[in-house]
Order: structure tokens, then C-alpha cells, then sequence
């Protein structure tokens, strides 16, 4: 019996480290502080949602990542202080512009080195846990809306 194919790693998410892969320190910081202005704004009809679910306690950074479902495909909205935190917010308006209105198994499919690969020769290392975190966060909301579509009749 064969195991279900891998899902491929989003293109977006390829060029990204490919493109992180050839910067210099210097330059790797300036790209994050232009990725971190990328970042979606949270919508104002999610500001009074109860966060409790949805924040991120492994991150230093106070951030939550509110996940919605529509009609096959998982779209991710983060919280999080762009300018106190240009690096969290960098990582998430890359993987999110990578995931967004994709189905989940788009975001299940980036690589688990993705952060380190990404981070590597910054000198952020005690960053990394909380953006190694934040997948994390990202690919459990992902799975479950993978299951939850599953369970549902067609």
C-alpha cells in the first residue's frame, strides 16, 4: 500500500529561501524589515474576538494567528506589532502570502527547517523558537481544518 503523495512545498516558500539563501547578514535584515511591512492587517470585525484560542504563548512576541475556512481553503490572519516585532512579522507575511486562500495542505507542506533555513547567519537565534512556534501554530490550525473538512459529508 502507498502513502499518500507529499504535498509540495508552495512555490512562494522555494523562492523565498532560495532568495534568503544568497543574502548576506546585512542584506537578510533589510529583506525582513521590507517582508514585515507586507504583513495583512488584522480586519476590524476580528479586533473583539476572544484571543485566548488563538495567541501564540511560545512567541516572546505577543502575537495571535486567527485561522478562517472557506470553501476548501484556510486563510490565516496574525496580530502581532510590526514595528516592535519586524521579524515575527516578516516570517508571517512571507508564509502567510505563501498559505493564504490555499487549501491547508498547502501550509502542512512547508518545509519543518523552513525558520532556520530562513534565520541562518542573522544572530537571531533566540528568536527562532518563537517563529519555529508560530508554524507550528500555523500547521496545527492547518491539520485541523484538514480534518474537519474530511469529516464533513459531501
Amino acid at each position: 500500500m502507498t502513502s499518500p503523495p507529499t504535498p509540495a512545498v508552495p512555490a512562494s516558500i522555494e523562492r523565498v529561501l532560495r532568495y534568503f539563501r544568497s543574502l548576506g547578514r546585512e542584506e537578510k535584515m533589510q529583506a525582513l524589515v521590507q517582508y514585515s511591512r507586507k504583513l495583512e492587517p488584522l480586519p476590524e470585525r476580528l479586533r473583539d474576538v476572544d484571543r485566548s484560542a488563538f495567541h501564540v504563548h511560545e512567541c516572546q512576541t505577543p502575537v495571535d494567528i486567527i485561522p478562517e475556512v472557506r470553501d476548501g481553503a484556510i486563510h490565516f490572519w496574525a496580530d502581532v506589532n510590526a514595528r516592535q516585532s519586524p521579524t515575527v512579522a516578516a516570517v508571517l507575511a512571507i508564509v502567510l502570502n505563501a498559505v493564504n486562500d490555499q487549501p491547508p495542505a498547502a501550509t502542512l507542506a512547508i518545509p519543518e527547517n523552513f525558520v532556520r533555513t530562513l534565520m541562518s547567519d542573522i544572530g537571531l537565534g533566540a528568536r527562532e523558537a518563537g517563529l519555529t512556534a508560530l508554524l507550528a501554530r500555523l500547521k496545527r490550525h492547518a491539520a485541523e481544518a484538514e480534518r474537519s473538512m474530511a469529516a464533513r459529508p459531501e
